[in-house]
């Protein structure tokens, strides 16, 4: 059963910031994290008249089984992401993990 975490970033204080921080570095922590099969990140489009949506970016990082995500999250690599998730993440964040196709 393949299993993906997936993180949805809320809007950050600072856009500029955050995107340069995230292609600069936290891109390259996510695919760091052992056994990871694929990683997708999306910008989210603001409503159609311009306004922000309650997201403002999303990534699934995308394991075979529920134990080698847990496992992986725990390692050091998986750590480090969580806590640039943390830095990062300014205006909020929620992270779900999830059965895929389930």
């Amino acid at each position: 059963m393949a299993v993906k975490l997936t993180v949805v970033y809320d809007n950050p204080e600072d856009p500029e910031a955050f995107e340069k921080h995230y292609a600069s570095t936290h891109a390259a922590l996510a695919g760091k994290v052992p056994d990871v099969q694929r990683v997708e990140t999306a910008k989210v489009f603001p409503k159609e008249d311009g306004s922000d949506t309650p997201a403002y970016r999303t990534a699934d990082l995308y394991f075979v089984d529920y134990a080698t995500a847990s496992a992986a999250l725990a390692t050091p690599e998986g750590q480090a992401l969580a806590a640039d998730v943390d830095s990062i993440a300014t205006g909020g964040y929620r992270m779900l993990l999830s059965q895929v196709g389930g």
